[in-house]
Formats: C-alpha cells, sequence, structure tokens
C-alpha cells in the first residue's frame, strides 16, 4: 500500500474518502472529509464526543498497598497533565486529540522533553502532515511536515515512535493506519448533502420546477439554442421568479410536475441522517434523531452514552498517556468520568445517602462531594446498632432449635432481718 492509496503526498495529505458506497472508487465518485462535515449529524455526532471527553480532567493517580488508586501531584508528571502545551488548556488539548481521531482516523502527539528528559509538553500534530513508517526490522518511524507551534521548522523530519504518542481508530486495512467513523457514513451524509443542495437549489428557484419548451414544427439546431440561451438567461436562477415570458411561433411552455417519490424529501433526509449516529456509537436521541427513551433517572441515559461511544476513547487516552510520560507500574493516568454528570445533583444526592447508609462513605466523603466543609466526627463510616454478622443470626434459637429451659437454683436467704431484736443485736455486734 503506496501513500497515494491514502490520498498522501511526501509532505501532506488530505482526507478523502474514495470508496463511500460499492463501486464509488471505479467511477472515480470521490469527496472530502471537509464536505462530509458540513452535514449537520455528522458534526453533532462528532462536537458531542470531542466536547464531552474534553470535560474530564487528566489526573495523576498513585496506587497504595491496598491497591486504591488516589490523586497525587508530582513535580514531573502533573505539570504537563494540567497544562499540555503553551497553547491549549486541558479542555482544548482533549477537544482537539478527538477531534483528529474522529474525523481523521488518527492522532498523532509529539513530546517534548525537558533536560531531565521528562515530558514537559505535548503538541497534537496535523494528521495530514505525518505518515507512518516501517523499518525493514518492524521498528516504527513517522515522517512530520513542518509544523511551527510545535517547534518543527524542517520541510520534514522522520522521529522514532517513542517520540510519538499515536492514537488510532479502527484499523480494518493496516495496523498503524486508523479508519474515521465517516468511512463508514460517508454515502448517507452526502445522500443527506444532496438532497439539502437540490432542496436549496428549489426554494432558491421559487419552488418551481424546471419545464419544456413545445413549438411546433421542425427546427434547426441554431434556432433550438437561441430559444434555450434566451430562456436561460431571462426566466432562470434567482430573481427570475414572476416574470411573464413571451413566446412566438406558437411555443408553449409546460411545467414539469413533482412526484410523490419526489415530494418525500424529509422521509430520505431523515433517513440519511439516521444511518449517522449508529457509526460514531452516540443514541441518535443525543443529536436530534428520535425522542428519548422512556428511563426516569439521566444515569441510565448516560451509562448507554459512555459504553457506545465514550468508554473506549477514553481508556485509550488513558493509557496511551501511561505508556507515553514513561509512569511507573504504580502510577497512571485517569479521565474523571464523573464529570459527566456534574449537574445531576439527584442521582448524585442518592449515591451518597446510600453509600454513608452502608458504611462505604463517610459522612464527610459526602459532604466533600457538594463542596461542603468537614465536621467533627464525620471522618468515620457508620452503621445502625441492629446490624448483626450474620452468623450470630445463624445461631440464634428457633422454633426448630428452641432455647434450653434455665436451671432450678437453690433460693438466696432473705438479706433483710426478721425483727428488731435481729437488728439490735447486729448493730452491737459491729
Amino acid at each position: 500500500m503506496t501513500p497515494a492509496d491514502w490520498g498522501m503526498s511526501s509532505t501532506s495529505w488530505r482526507p478523502i474518502i474514495r470508496e463511500a458506497f460499492t463501486g464509488a472508487w471505479q467511477r472515480n465518485i470521490t469527496y472530502s472529509t471537509e464536505s462530509v462535515l458540513s452535514f449537520s449529524t455528522v458534526w453533532s455526532c462528532i462536537n458531542l464526543i470531542a466536547n464531552d471527553i474534553s470535560k474530564l480532567p487528566m489526573l495523576l493517580v498513585r496506587r497504595d498497598a491496598n491497591r486504591i488508586w488516589s490523586e497525587i501531584e508530582n513535580p514531573a508528571y502533573s505539570p504537563v497533565l494540567r497544562e499540555p502545551n503553551h497553547y491549549q488548556t486541558s479542555i482544548q488539548f482533549l477537544q482537539y486529540w478527538m477531534f483528529s481521531k474522529l474525523i481523521h482516523g488518527n492522532t498523532y502527539v509529539l513530546k517534548n522533553r525537558d533536560q531531565r528528559n521528562v515530558v514537559d509538553a505535548l503538541h497534537i500534530l496535523d494528521p495530514t502532515r505525518v505518515r507512518p513508517l516501517v523499518a525493514p526490522n518492524g521498528d516504527v518511524y513517522y515522517q512530520i511536515g513542518s509544523d511551527v507551534l510545535s517547534g518543527l521548522t524542517e520541510n520534514s523530519v522522520v522521529l522514532p515512535a517513542s517520540e510519538i504518542i499515536h492514537d488510532r481508530g479502527a484499523t480494518p486495512f493496516h495496523q498503524l493506519i486508523g479508519v474515521s467513523p465517516i468511512f463508514a457514513c460517508g454515502l448517507a451524509a452526502r445522500q443527506g448533502l444532496t438532497i439539502q443542495q437540490n432542496s436549496s437549489e428549489l426554494f432558491t428557484n421559487g419552488s418551481q420546477l424546471s419545464g419544456v419548451i413545445l413549438i411546433p414544427g421542425p427546427m434547426s439546431d441554431e434556432t433550438l439554442d437561441k430559444y434555450g440561451k434566451q430562456w436561460e438567461a431571462k426566466y432562470s436562477g434567482p430573481g427570475s421568479v414572476g416574470k411573464t415570458a413571451i413566446l412566438d411561433n406558437g411555443a408553449t411552455f409546460q411545467p414539469m410536475t413533482m412526484t410523490a417519490t419526489d415530494a418525500q424529501l424529509i422521509d430520505q433526509l431523515k433517513w440519511a441522517a439516521e444511518q449517522v449516529p449508529p457509526c460514531f456509537g452516540v443514541p441518535g436521541y443525543m443529536v436530534g434523531m428520535g425522542p428519548a427513551p422512556p428511563y426516569t433517572d439521566i444515569q441510565s441515559i448516560y451509562l448507554q452514552y459512555y459504553q457506545q461511544a465514550l468508554q473506549n476513547p477514553i481508556e485509550c487516552i488513558e493509557r496511551l498517556l501511561k505508556k507515553g510520560l514513561g509512569l511507573a507500574l504504580d502510577l497512571d493516568v485517569y479521565l474523571e468520568i464523573e464529570n459527566l454528570a456534574r449537574m445531576d445533583t439527584k442521582t448524585k444526592m442518592e449515591t451518597q445517602v446510600a453509600g454513608v447508609g452502608a458504611g462505604i462513605f463517610t459522612p464527610n466523603e459526602a459532604r466533600a462531594e457538594f463542596s461542603k466543609m468537614p465536621k467533627p466526627g464525620g471522618d468515620t463510616p457508620y452503621l445502625q446498632q441492629q446490624n448483626w454478622p450474620l452468623q450470630q443470626l445463624a445461631e440464634r434459637p428457633t422454633p426448630t432449635n428452641p432455647m434450653p429451659a434455665p436451671s432450678a437454683a437453690a433460693p438466696e436467704p432473705d438479706p433483710q432481718p426478721k425483727d428488731f431484736l435481729d437488728i439490735f443485736n447486729k448493730e452491737m455486734a459491729a
């Protein structure tokens, strides 16, 4: 497979969808990714995923002896996670990461190192100017065109894979070449754009269809050409609607009628739009396609969306950053997915109440989730007193295992004296 097969040149390549449908390549029907992005459903899916993942803070976490992960601060790794480079925030960084992956199928991140050989900056490269290379011994390199923001001023430079973080989408054709979801929904998007374009031209013409000029008797080609040019110049295009046509030589104009099939543009456009969200794993109702499911809580909606569209790219980013930064085994990068449901206070409150009631969270841990100050005595998990171990409950007396009757005991002597004389004798003896 050569770079030309992917629309590449030696320094740059533009993403071209060559096989939007079966036989398109043989008929030389191609179109650019940029044109497909103008289809609203494609843009909505890409923008939704990229924006949601960009909300997630990149945290450095450590696993302790109890195998519990907790956030830490490390001067070698924490700064680059908070601010990946000098021109992007962490939100913009993750957003561009996902734009590159979803639109082009590949995200290439250049690592910049300081004097300690520690990564102190991450730069997402223009994917149209990067080309993977494989050496005869199997080593992977990347040929990169100039990128001033990333500090690459040469027209072409080749770097080893150790200096590039490469996140790729589905790889059905080559392990190092990711394919965008647009590859699967390109035909539907192209059909939708064609419908919108035709509709725009129709309404620009005042919703008037074209027609046929009928002229009795034979006419030369020159005369026919003359009539056609005059009609196009005077009565076609914007601003020509409503003009009065004057015909001679017995000519008549017969407008074309719209068939019922041609009139179903809305249904055809809806069908084309419905084919796009499944290719991105996005539930259709989240981009305006159909009603939301009859769920009573937002957590179920977000869980479906997370599993289908977000979980894989999130975990890919976490593992690639861990490997790219060279973290030790007990360190990791975690994208805090709790931010996805930041405004769902009802579910958040119910979760904390259940956790505190079950002794999983302390009251102060639950208060911290709502930015409340800790209270004295709130650092200990609590359980109700009536909770008992199962073993002790199993040993309780039951109808089949009654409690044994108490054994007969001798009556205790009455400690009280029986008469006044006894009391007197005891006091005198004392």
